[in-house]
């Protein structure tokens, strides 16, 4: 009977064949341990020479780690092992030799791993990640449709370069156009929450920043919630609502990987809706309290963002932040209109922004007028201009890496590890 490691407690006593690849191997006398990984787990598979033979026990101690193989026996329950179970090997059989794996359980350094991320997916530590981003997007989706939001993705091609090209990736179009990689499917989204009332886009995302900090990459994912008819105070509560259904679901579902990355759970057991609020001008005086060379009126930095994070227990809401700082599409307060009706939300325990998003202007002619003050192409508007034509409404929505909000729930040191390859400044191989 055919098992993986997952399920292997349904099989408690049975004999059951196991498909992976041999993790690590130690020997005692006439035993050999196997911990074998098969993709959903590690298990330790315990072979004695008096049971498969002499041939058989000197075969598998030349096993390399990495090697392909089978393994048949009965599952035995014990509280000692990794997950509770052991197998008791009947038999073994090797589909594919590996021989001088390169990575080994020894210390290496970051490039080294990097330059065989094929490979160094393989461990322990990387696949729990996987598993973990594997349920954010999982919990991402479900709670999106659950709440009658229609997947309505965005182009990954776009037209123009309607915030500057500084920070676009650039793509030869057939032969005579210049095409762009998306950095958001924000403005499109608005279009698919006129027809649909509520949508979401979930879909890579490329940004050319020349940024080496541990929280950028220049490919990543993103879901973007639109909605029609909706405020700030909306698209704070749904914000709200996915990042405590998020982290529920993986403490719920994710324990044991969890437990590997050697999280504290605690920390994340703390967030809980609903999350503090404070505006741009509250975060400016705690970064000024704090010592911080802070100047007003400009975005905040990596360190002030960890700064006021780790301020609060739990993901903290900043609005109203000066509309000099934000994209010409945001909002004003109508009564203060020098600050936007935008939020960020940024996670605690020094992780920063992980949903960026607010109130959209709705009004044709102060759109018309924030796109001239911005000296952008308002031929290159047009189609979004006339969703201020054609029944305007009230509407707004956000954007949330997955990445971010991944390296955040996992407490990793640095983004390039929440995704099976990432893209970063110097970093396009393999």
């Amino acid at each position: 009977m055919r098992a993986t490691i997952a399920d292997i407690a349904t099989f408690d006593g049975q004999q059951v064949t196991l498909h992976g690849w041999l993790h690590n191997r130690r020997s005692s006398g006439k035993l050999h341990f196997l911990i074998i990984r098969d993709g959903s787990g590690f298990i330790q598979a315990v072979m004695s020479k008096a049971t498969v033979g002499d041939d058989a026990f000197t075969r598998a101690a030349h096993l390399g780690q990495e090697t392909s193989l089978s393994v048949t026996g009965a599952v035995r329950a014990d509280e000692r092992a990794r997950g509770g179970y052991e197998i008791d090997v009947a038999s073994l059989e090797v589909h594919g030799d590996s021989q001088d794996y390169p990575i080994t359980p020894k210390e290496h350094g970051v490039d080294f791993l990097m330059d065989r991320r094929h490979l160094w997916l393989r461990t322990e530590r990387q696949t729990a990640i996987m598993r973990v981003r594997h349920e954010v997007i999982d919990a991402v989706r479900d709670f999106f449709n659950g709440r009658g939001f229609i997947l309505c993705d965005t182009p990954i091609f776009t037209p123009a370069a309607c915030e500057g090209t500084s920070t676009l990736f650039p793509v030869q179009y057939f032969e005579d156009t210049t095409a762009f990689l998306t950095q958001s499917g924000q403005l499109y989204g608005e279009a698919n929450a006129m027809a649909l009332g509520k949508v979401y886009g979930f879909g890579p995302t490329f940004r050319a920043e020349k940024s080496k900090t541990r929280r950028h990459l220049t490919e990543f994912w993103m879901v973007e919630p639109e909605m029609a008819y909706a405020d700030l105070g909306d698209v704070i509560s749904l914000a709200e609502g996915l990042i405590t259904s998020i982290v529920a679901r993986v403490l719920d579902k994710r324990r044991t990987e969890l437990q590997i990355l050697e999280r504290d759970t605690t920390k994340l057991e703390a967030v809980t809706a609903p999350f503090p609020r404070i505006t741009y001008d509250d975060a400016a005086t705690i970064l000024r309290e704090k010592g911080l060379p802070f100047a007003y009126g400009t975005d905040f930095g990596g360190t002030d963002e960890t700064v006021l994070s780790e301020h609060f227990d739990r993901p903290v809401a900043i609005t109203h932040y000066p509309t000099t700082i934000k994209a010409f599409y945001m909002k004003p307060d109508p009564q203060q209109p020098d600050k936007a009706l935008c939020v960020d939300v940024l996670a605690p325990e020094g992780y920063g922004e992980i949903i960026g998003g607010g109130q959209r202007v709705d009004d044709l002619d102060l759109l018309l007028r924030r796109i001239r003050e911005h000296g952008l192409p308002q031929e290159a508007f047009e189609w979004y201009l006339d969703l201020r034509r054609y029944g305007t409404v009230p509407h707004g929505g956000f954007g949330m890496g997955i990445e971010r909000c991944v390296s955040w729930i996992c407490k990793l040191e640095h983004v390039r590890e929440t995704i099976p390859y990432p893209r970063m400044l110097y970093r396009l191989y393999p």
